[in-house]
């Protein structure tokens, strides 16, 4: 399929050219996974087994098919096809309310066979996909009060439906999305600025009123300020003796003693940063925040010599997602900001998580792969 340029310039051909695969995307994502999975088989190392690493090695393998599904898929067809999309999200966000399975307070799963599922994290690419097609269908429009207010309903839906579960992070994660695409889209700052100004305030509402926030989300954000050292600040402390105990250069691979005696609750999850701040002290962390800063750096460039209004809205939709993830995560991890429950991309153990970022890398070769730089 061709295209003429905005510029007004020479077609832009949008079929996949040889040699355009973004090799040094692919070389940051791979590292960020042997990372994540050497910090795996290190805490399974220290419990005596492999069962978090063995597992994270599965669905990995099982990772490889939304990778090559959104690798090989015409982005056009995904954009042809937005509202089946949306629909789409809708239901499997309504079957969680249904159908899915709950734990430590929250209903997120649901069970397909041996595999759970977790629609609230897929829902953030798919939102990102429709989004993009919104957009990109009324790139004309796009400084409207009109195009604005729909933009809004159209993830008003599946936020709804998120924060109900509750995943708090997640519709955070959302929001996130709207704000980045819409920057890109090139929404009115003003519009973008009472967003960000009016969720705050509702933000701040329901830290106030009883019942809109389940009390552990509540206790998570007291902890920044106090908080219980044995209760609500426990982990954030545990998490800080690890960094403290790494130093400059770690105690060294396999031998953190606050990993080894299990005192960094989820450390596999959310706080799996604190693997590498223990044993590969202040330079292993810094190595690997370069590592996500090539790798969004990789992204950046995607937005940057997209021709194609879709295809750059949706780098920029995924570049505002996993730039999300990282940033709260690793701020979390530090005591900088709440603990929300979010990720560390490529990196934290979970299925859904990882199919997440898989999908999300496939989808942006696929782009940069499509896109021949514009001649004038």
């Amino acid at each position: 399929m061709s295209g003429v340029s905005q510029a007004g310039g020479p077609l832009v051909e949008s079929r996949p050219h040889k040699g355009r695969i973004d090799g040094w995307l692919i070389l940051a994502t791979l590292l960020l996974l042997v990372v994540g999975l050497m910090s795996l088989y290190s805490i399974d190392y220290s419990a005596g087994g492999s069962r978090h690493f063995s597992r994270q090695l599965l669905r990995l393998a099982i990772g490889g098919l939304p990778l090559l599904l959104f690798l090989l898929v015409n982005p056009k067809a995904l954009q042809r096809n937005a509202t089946a999309i949306y629909l789409l999200n809708l239901g499997l966000l309504a079957l969680v309310l249904i159908a899915g399975q709950r734990s430590g307070g929250a209903q997120r799963w649901v069970s397909m066979g041996p595999i759970e599922f977790q629609p609230s994290e897929m829902a953030k690419l798919l939102t990102v996909i429709t989004l993009a097609a919104f957009f990109a269908q009324r790139q004309e429009h796009v400084g409207r009060l009109g195009t604005y207010a729909l933009s809004l309903l159209h993830i008003a839906v599946p936020l709804g439906l998120i924060f109900v579960q509750p995943h708090l992070g997640a519709s955070l994660a959302i929001l996130i999305a709207w704000l980045g695409v819409s920057l890109v889209a090139g929404v009115r700052f003003r519009y973008l600025a009472a967003t960000v100004l009016g969720a705050a305030a509702l933000l701040a509402v329901a830290f106030t009123v009883p019942g809109v926030l389940k009390d552990y989300q509540l206790e998570r954000v007291r902890a920044m300020f106090g908080g219980d050292p044995q209760g609500s600040k426990f982990q954030v402390l545990r998490a800080q003796y690890a960094f403290a105990a790494g130093g400059l250069t770690g105690v060294g691979y396999l031998k953190g003693e606050q990993k080894r005696a299990g005192f960094v609750p989820e450390q596999h999850t959310d706080f799996i940063f604190t693997v590498i701040g223990e044993e590969g002290g202040l330079v292993g962390c810094t190595l690997v925040l370069a590592a996500f800063g090539f790798f969004f750096y990789r992204i950046w460039l995607i937005i940057l010599r997209a021709s194609d209004p879709f295809y750059r809205l949706l780098a920029a939709g995924i570049y505002s997602v996993l730039a999300f993830h990282a940033l709260v995560n690793i701020g979390m991890n530090l005591e900088l900001l709440p603990v929300v429950g979010l990720w560390l991309p490529f990196m934290s153990y979970g299925g859904t998580a990882i199919w997440l970022c898989l999908a999300s890398v496939g989808l942006l070769l696929n782009i940069r792969a499509r896109e021949r730089p514009v001649l004038f």
